[in-house]
């Protein structure tokens, strides 16, 4: 019988510690986005093929976290938008280039336990899946038709790391902000073929058309990228988690 009482005992005990330290929590934001690499650079790259003429954009995000014993998961969907404008052809016409990117990101938190502190800091690296797709505007330019076009959607592996700062505000509620370097197309760079019997220049900003052009001639201005573009972008995001 007092094995009995010693074994519930040690039953009730061990699961009581255990789900002091179960963690789970759920919640969302924003994020500041400064394009990286070749997602940055002018209108006029990315008319020449060599960059993405994105500016600096928000995006906004919802996250999930789950712990037990001190390791930590997280899974996040984020949605951004980045576009840029500007001139091209020694300004005789302009480029209006955007960028939408869904996102998947999943991936451990290592926690950096800080005793009798709200703040809890931590390295997060994760992969991610990202699906990408956009739109173009031409205007007044001698080697493509003017008109809006569509950027076929495509997807694409990635991978990034964070740092990041749980600032405790009650024990339901707390603050997550964070420092993201990620890389968007780290896995599956293609470039969309056409029929080299109906070349046409537009075709080449219809597509994310994020390799090298197999068709490429340094003297040809219907296949003129000349190498890989990689599509990378610094986050800064605040969010508010709720939960243990």
């Amino acid at each position: 019988m007092k094995k009995l009482i010693l074994v519930v005992l040690f039953s009730i005990s061990f699961v009581s510690i255990s789900l002091a330290q179960i963690t789970a929590q759920v919640g969302g934001g924003l994020s500041y986005n400064l394009p990286q690499g070749d997602a940055g650079g002018t209108t006029d790259d990315f008319y020449n093929g060599t960059k993405y003429g994105l500016s600096n954009g928000y995006s906004f995000f919802a996250k999930a976290r789950a712990g037990l014993l001190g390791t930590s998961f997280f899974a996040e969907m984020d949605y951004a938008k980045l576009s840029g404008d500007g001139s091209a052809e020694d300004n005789k016409g302009k480029v209006e280039v955007s960028l939408h990117n869904f996102s998947i990101k999943l991936g451990p938190e290592i926690m950096i336990d800080i005793p009798l502190s709200p703040v809890s800091p931590y390295l997060a690296p994760y992969l991610m899946f990202n699906q990408l797709s956009g739109e173009v505007k031409l205007q007044g330019l001698s080697k493509v038709p003017s008109g809006n076009y569509n950027i076929q959607s495509t997807s694409r592996i990635g991978g990034g790391a964070a740092f990041g700062i749980l600032f405790k505000l009650n024990p339901a509620l707390k603050l997550d902000f964070s420092i993201h370097y990620q890389l968007l197309n780290l896995f599956g760079k293609e470039f969309t073929s056409v029929d080299p019997t109906k070349v046409r220049r537009i075709d080449s900003y219809t597509s994310l058309n994020d390799d090298k052009d197999p068709l490429y001639s340094s003297t040809s201005d219907e296949h003129f990228i000349s190498d890989k573009r990689s599509i990378n972008n610094m986050q800064i995001k605040l969010g508010l988690m709720v939960g243990l």
